[in-house]
């Protein structure tokens, strides 16, 4: 998996995209969270529950329905509590906690996602997987693998995070150009 600093980076980067968003902070804040979300299946380990089993590491909680299910219950209640339009609210969160899966099919080791979980419980990687997989282990990090995964998830994960984040940040500068600039822009 990309570690947990990196997860967030999609966040970011779709945060220009939806700018437009009242209370857009607090809404960054649980995009934030739902990158790193699917990872409490680890939780798992502790509790003897098999990697591969539907609640395992990479299993359920990586699944699109879960992404679905969850983005679309926070949106809702989000929604409601601050008078927000839960549609562009829901895509934000579905996009944050989805990528987390998708970063991980990425990625060249451990067992694949379970997308389609609790249908089917089968794990998929995709086709190219050039992110180097980070252990769950801290100390094995630091002793040697993360210096790999660091370089790994800067070319993969954070060069093209700032580059969506830029594409947003002037779209949106484009877009909120008062008419007027625009008229001048062409006259002169």
């Amino acid at each position: 998996m990309p570690t947990l600093f990196s997860h967030p980076v999609v966040a970011i980067a779709l945060k220009p995209w939806f700018d437009s968003i009242r209370g857009s902070k607090t809404v960054l804040f649980v995009g934030v969270l739902f990158t790193i979300l699917p990872d409490i299946d680890i939780i798992g380990f502790r509790l003897g529950i098999p990697y591969t089993h539907l609640f395992g590491h990479r299993g359920f909680t990586h699944s699109i329905f879960f992404a679905l299910f969850s983005s679309g219950c926070i949106a809702w209640l989000m929604s409601r509590r601050c008078s927000l339009t839960v549609s562009p609210i829901w895509l934000f969160l579905f996009l944050c906690i989805v990528s987390h899966g998708l970063f991980d099919a990425l990625t060249n080791g451990g067992h694949g996602i379970a997308f389609l979980s609790p249908f089917s419980n089968e794990r998929y990687f995709f086709p190219v997987q050039p992110i180097e997989v980070s252990t769950l282990n801290i100390r094995r990090f630091f002793e040697g693998q993360g210096l790999a995964v660091i370089i790994s998830e800067l070319k993969w994960v954070w060069l093209p995070g700032v580059v969506l984040f830029l594409c947003g940040y002037f779209y949106r500068k484009k877009v909120r150009q008062p008419e007027s600039v625009h008229t001048e822009k062409r006259s002169g």
